[in-house]
């Protein structure tokens, strides 16, 4: 059962906040001011604006903590508050964390490099060793909670928030833990990764036009827009939650991963690795494509990705992708990456308690017609029982998620 979550994005600092801005089709994209983008060639993002730390974690801990680890600090800290969720002496051995994340505390270690550059060894912190870990986001709401049971990372490129809430759920069903805070985190809207990224060809180059540059399944897409952000959600097993007198969101019943084996950067021609991931998950949730209500679609804006993703929805959910809503909230949030896949599954539980479903903006021309992309508005479908979210990343990662409303 999902009984809590939070979340940390470029439209909001909580889950009201950000769902809020997912209905009105608000964009979280614009250029990028907190580094010097002068000689890039994208120089747009996804950032977490007006985020104070000291309203979650004091002083010591933010400055330490990179980025990507204060916005996972944040997210758990409000699903825990949702979930009513107190980590007692009895219980905390039997509380685990996971934290996905595709690039970990990536402005920490380029902070570090500079810094022996440019001051020598003896100017590096004591600390760099722990907070330039990619566990270190796990560790710290560990510590932070007081939670004794399994603490870990979780990396596999875009599909990292989405792998580790299937292994959460997975450590919940083999009796390894009765509650799990896990989710994804990413802060990588950095000098070097737009460069990386950028020059690989994957990001949108509309520096122009920050808000229309994410446009997901739209026939003029050229790229992805690199976001940061955040979300954790609580899963804990159904009799747990009814001693504890929680209140469950939603049941998470599925979970699926494949590898591609084929490139780096694109995805199987064909959509091999997504078409098992969505069909492991489904079988693991004892459903078929004919059950499934809504698609979070994992509707980057890239024309490789969006044109297989299409392909796989309509090979395995047959004639009913044209007769459900399938939406990509990262057309405002931006891909945040290793957190992607978290906020995604908190939109999608949002979509099975209220039946609102959040738009795909800019999709002007959609590249299926016959498919709803929900463009430019929210709309409200009822009935909304089951729900798929996907996960596609860099390498070949795959991932799927299917949840059921409670």
């Amino acid at each position: 059962m999902v009984t809590g979550y939070g979340a940390v994005t470029p439209v909001g600092h909580s889950v009201d906040e950000t769902w809020a801005a997912m209905l009105a089709g608000r964009s979280g994209i614009d250029t990028v001011d907190t580094i010097d983008v002068t000689d890039l060639g994208v120089r747009i993002g996804g950032q977490v604006r007006g985020f104070t730390p000291g309203r979650y974690m004091p002083p010591k801990v933010s400055r330490r903590a990179d980025p990507y680890a204060q916005y996972a600090i944040a997210a758990a800290l409000e699903a825990c508050e949702q979930a009513g969720l107190v980590v007692d002496e009895r219980l905390a051995p039997r509380v685990a964390v996971i934290i996905g994340s595709g690039y970990g505390p990536v402005g920490s270690i380029y902070r570090a490099a500079n810094i022996l550059r440019d001051k020598g060894p003896r100017a590096i912190s004591p600390f760099t060793q722990v907070t330039t870990a990619m566990d270190s986001a796990a560790g710290e709401i560990s510590m932070r909670l007081g939670t004794q049971g399994p603490s870990r990372a979780q990396s596999t490129a875009c599909a990292s928030g989405a792998d580790a809430i299937g292994a959460g759920m997975r450590m919940i069903s083999h009796g390894e833990a009765d509650v799990v805070l896990v989710g994804g985190a990413d802060a990588c809207v950095t000098t070097v990764d737009l460069a990386g990224s950028g020059n690989a060809r994957a990001l949108s180059r509309r520096n122009d036009d920050p808000t229309a540059a994410c446009r997901p399944f739209d026939v003029h897409r050229d790229g992805f827009v690199m976001s940061e952000g955040a979300a954790v959600v609580v899963l804990e097993s159904a009799e747990v939650a009814e001693r504890r007198g929680a209140t469950p969101l939603a049941e998470l019943i599925g979970y699926g991963a494949s590898s591609d084996a084929h490139h780096w950067t694109a995805p199987h021609p064909e959509g091999r690795g997504a078409r098992l991931a969505v069909e492991a998950a489904l079988r693991d949730a004892g459903a078929s494509g004919s059950d499934v209500d809504y698609v979070n679609a994992h509707g980057t804006g890239t024309q490789l990705n969006d044109a297989t993703e299409a392909a796989v929805l309509r090979t395995v959910l047959g004639d009913r992708v044209d007769r459900i809503p399938v939406s990509s909230t990262k057309s405002m949030t931006g891909h945040m990456i290793g957190a992607a896949g978290a906020v995604e599954l908190v939109a999608s539980i949002q979509v099975l308690r209220t039946g609102d479903v959040p738009p795909t903006i800019n999709c002007d021309e959609p590249i299926d017609p016959d498919i709803n992309f929900v463009p430019h508005q929210a709309q409200h479908h009822a009935g909304i029982r089951t729900a798929l979210s996907n996960s596609f990343g860099f390498g070949g990662h795959n991932a799927a998620l299917v949840v059921r409303a409670v």
